[in-house]
C-alpha cells in the first residue's frame, strides 16, 4: 500500500512529486450532475500556490489544472475525474548539497529508512507541493457540498506569538497572511519578516469552521466525523496537532461546565464540542483548531547527518516559505470539504 488513497465513497489517490514532470489526482465517487466550475477550481489552487506575497516562498507555479477526464460539458458524468497540475518552476540544483545529507526536520531520513532511497530534490512525495492536487480534489467536494448549502472556511488563529483578538472568517482572504483578524494581520506579517531575517521560519495555529452541515454525519467506531478529520489534517506534514471544540480547555473543566445542554427543539444552548458527538455531528457548526509546525527549511546553518552515518554540517538553500500558515489554510479547508463530502455521500446510503 502507498498511502496515497484517502476517502470511502468519495475517493481520492493523489500522484507526483515536487521536481518531477507533475502533480495530479484521480477523483473516485463524485456523483454525476455536478457542476464542475473550472474556475473555482483554479481559484482555489490560486489560493494555495507559491509566489502570493513576500511572506511566502518565491517559486513561481502557475498550478493550471487540467481536467483530463469525467467531466462533460461543464457536468460530472458519475466516472473518475482526473486532474494534473504541471510543474514548471523547478529548482532541482538547489537541492545538491542534501544529496547524501538529512534535512532536519524534514522526512528525509524517515523515507530513506522505509524505501532505501529517497527523492532529494525537494523531497519528492513528502514535499508540501503534493497539497496542490489535494486542494484541486477539494474543490470539486466544495461544489458537491455547496448543493447542500454547506460551507468550510479556515484562517489563521496566531502566527508565532501573535493570536487574534477576535475572530472573523469573512476578512481571511482581505489579510496577506490569511488572519481571521485584520487588526492583527500586519503584526503576524512582521512575525514572518523578522523570522525570514534571521534566517529562520515561525509556526502558528489555524482555526477550521464548517457549517451547514446537518445532524448525523459520521460513522460508530472507527469512522467518526472527527476521526476522518483528525487523519485528514494530521496527513498534512506540517500539521503536529488537532482540537476539536474546547479541545485541551476540556482538561480544566467539569462535567457540569463542559457538557453541552439542550433546550427546546432539540437545540443545543453551546458547542464547546465543536459540533460533534460520538464521532456523529449535532447540527452545529463543526469547530476545530490545529497546529503547524515552523518551516523546517532554515537558511542557517543545522547540525546534521549523512548517508554514512557521519556528522554533517548543513545550510539549506533554495525558496522555501518562511511559515507555512498563510498557504495551509486552503488546504485544510479541501480535507475537511473532502472528509465531509464523504461522509456526505455514505449518510445518503445509511437510511432506506
Amino acid at each position: 500500500m502507498s498511502g496515497s488513497t484517502f476517502g470511502s465513497i468519495f475517493k481520492i489517490s493523489t500522484f507526483g512529486e515536487s521536481h518531477g514532470e507533475g502533480i495530479g489526482v484521480i477523483i473516485d465517487g463524485v456523483p454525476s450532475g455536478i457542476k464542475i466550475d473550472a474556475t473555482f477550481i483554479q481559484s482555489e489552487l490560486d489560493r494555495r500556490k507559491p509566489g502570493q506575497s513576500k511572506y511566502t516562498t518565491s517559486r513561481n507555479e502557475a498550478d493550471t489544472a487540467e481536467i483530463l477526464s469525467g467531466v462533460f460539458e461543464g457536468i460530472s458524468t458519475g466516472t473518475p475525474i482526473a486532474i494534473v497540475i504541471k510543474n514548471t518552476n523547478q529548482h532541482s540544483k538547489d537541492y545538491s548539497n542534501v544529496a547524501t545529507a538529512y534535512r532536519p526536520g524534514h522526512a528525509d531520513f524517515s523515507f530513506d529508512s522505509k524505501y532505501g532511497c529517497r527523492d532529494y530534490r525537494g523531497g519528492g512525495r513528502s514535499s508540501g507541493r503534493e497539497t496542490a492536487a489535494r486542494v484541486a480534489a477539494g474543490a470539486i467536494a466544495k461544489l458537491i457540498l455547496r448543493e447542500f448549502n454547506i460551507t468550510v472556511q479556515a484562517g489563521a488563529l496566531s502566527i508565532g506569538n501573535i493570536e487574534a483578538t477576535k475572530i472573523n472568517f469573512d476578512e481571511v482572504e482581505q489579510s496577506l497572511v490569511r488572519s481571521l483578524d485584520l487588526s492583527t494581520s500586519d503584526a503576524m506579517a512582521a512575525e514572518i519578516a523578522n523570522a525570514s531575517a534571521s534566517n529562520d521560519s515561525v509556526g502558528g495555529q489555524v482555526l477550521c469552521h464548517i457549517t451547514g452541515v446537518p445532524a448525523g454525519l459520521g460513522e460508530p467506531v472507527f469512522d467518526k466525523y472527527d476521526a476522518l478529520l483528525a487523519q485528514g489534517i494530521i496527513s498534512l506534514g506540517a500539521v503536529k496537532s488537532i482540537e476539536f471544540g474546547l479541545g485541551t480547555k476540556f482538561a480544566k473543566l467539569r462535567g457540569s461546565q463542559s457538557n453541552d445542554p439542550m433546550g427546546e427543539g432539540k437545540k443545543f444552548l453551546t458547542n464547546n464540542a465543536g459540533g460533534i458527538l460520538g464521532g456523529i455531528s449535532t447540527g452545529e457548526e463543526i469547530l476545530f483548531s490545529l497546529t503547524v509546525k515552523p518551516t523546517p527549511s532554515i537558511s542557517m546553518e543545522q547540525n546534521t547527518s549523512n548517508q554514512n552515518g557521519q556528522a554533517v554540517k548543513l545550510k539549506i538553500t533554495g525558496r522555501h516559505d518562511p511559515c507555512i500558515v498563510p498557504r495551509i489554510i486552503p488546504v485544510v479547508e479541501a480535507m475537511a470539504a473532502i472528509v465531509t463530502a464523504d461522509l456526505l455521500l455514505r449518510q445518503r446510503s445509511s437510511r432506506i
